[in-house]
């Protein structure tokens, strides 16, 4: 059966809550997540209801960035979650809320599943239950593929897997997607939008490459902290005080990672152009060289790879 959403026209309005609700709960995102100039904003979803299933960090990520680029009026999101202290903070928010699941399924467009894999059996019953052949299931629940929604949910259920990182949380995550082959080409503009919505969406034809993402960008935010963690060490170490040590290194990471993006060059011409002939870069990268850095980098990369596999391995066993 050929998905689609059934195309709906509805009356955008602004709502006075979005900057205020954004600026109480989320304002790092709104900080960092602003439309540059000469950008084109993610357009209004043409949709009459979002629903979400679970209300933790991703779940809250996903719908800052809605709200702070008005893509959808808080009436026409719903969040169910289990405990009153998650439902009163997007209540807050404006957003309605459920404590039973099929609340939020039934009449749902697009229906966000962002809770623990291991959580996904307790919902199956009520999706097949309340669930529209129509709906598009959008996980983010980690290892769970294609097929196992398919085997779970019958095998002309719409879904996609995706893998964001912790960066969504401030507007800057990377999210890795991919689709079941019956998505229809509007649930595809629907799901970029959606996943754009807290950063940048990288879209993939092999749902094989999500464990290569789990890998690289899912767990490299935790590579990126070691370093820094590990560069503010050795600042200690020379004697400036940790937390002198700490904006110092914040700052570069930032700069360098912003200076990478922006020129556009290779990383290694980049690194050549700061390393004159015996000098202190050279000396670094000498003695980082010499102690295996590089290999220890990729060889860490390549365990988590592995990693990922097997444990999708595990689940469809």
């Amino acid at each position: 059966m050929l998905c689609r959403v059934a195309a709906r026209q509805i009356r955008y309005v602004r709502h006075r809550s979005h900057s205020a609700v954004l600026k109480e709960f989320a304002p790092m995102f709104t900080k960092t997540n602003q439309v540059k100039e000469g950008a084109v904003p993610n357009e209004p979803l043409n949709i009459q209801r979002l629903a979400f299933i679970g209300g933790g960090n991703m779940a809250e990520a996903i719908i800052s960035g809605i709200l702070a680029q008005e893509m959808l009026p808080p009436e026409k999101l719903m969040v169910s979650a289990p405990t009153q202290e998650t439902r009163s903070k997007f209540e807050r928010m404006m957003i309605p809320t459920a404590d039973k699941n099929k609340k939020a399924i039934a009449g749902a467009d697009v229906l966000v599943l962002a809770v623990k894999p291991q959580v996904l059996p307790q919902i199956y019953p009520d999706l097949l239950e309340h669930m529209s052949p129509d709906t598009l299931v959008i996980s983010i629940a980690a290892g769970v593929t294609i097929d196992e929604f398919k085997t779970n949910l019958g095998p002309e259920v719409c879904v996609v897997r995706s893998m964001p990182n912790t960066p969504a949380m401030i507007g800057e995550g990377i999210t890795v997607w991919a689709q079941s082959s019956n998505v229809s080409d509007t649930q595809h503009k629907l799901t970029k939008n959606i996943l754009g919505a807290f950063g940048h969406e990288v879209f993939v034809d092999d749902e094989k490459n999500l464990d290569m993402a789990t890998a690289l960008s899912g767990s490299g935010p935790a590579y990126f902290f070691l370093v820094a963690e590990a560069m503010i060490d050795a600042g200690v170490h020379m004697g400036f005080s940790r937390s002198v040590a700490q904006k110092l290194v914040q700052q570069t990471m930032l700069g360098s990672a912003l200076y990478m993006q922006s020129s556009g060059k290779h990383p290694v011409v980049l690194r050549n152009n700061i390393t004159s002939p015996g000098g202190t870069t050279a000396a670094a990268m000498y003695r980082a060289e010499k102690s295996g850095f590089r290999a220890v980098i990729a060889d860490s990369i390549w365990a988590a790879y592995e990693r990922s596999k097997e444990l999708g391995a595990q689940k469809r066993n």
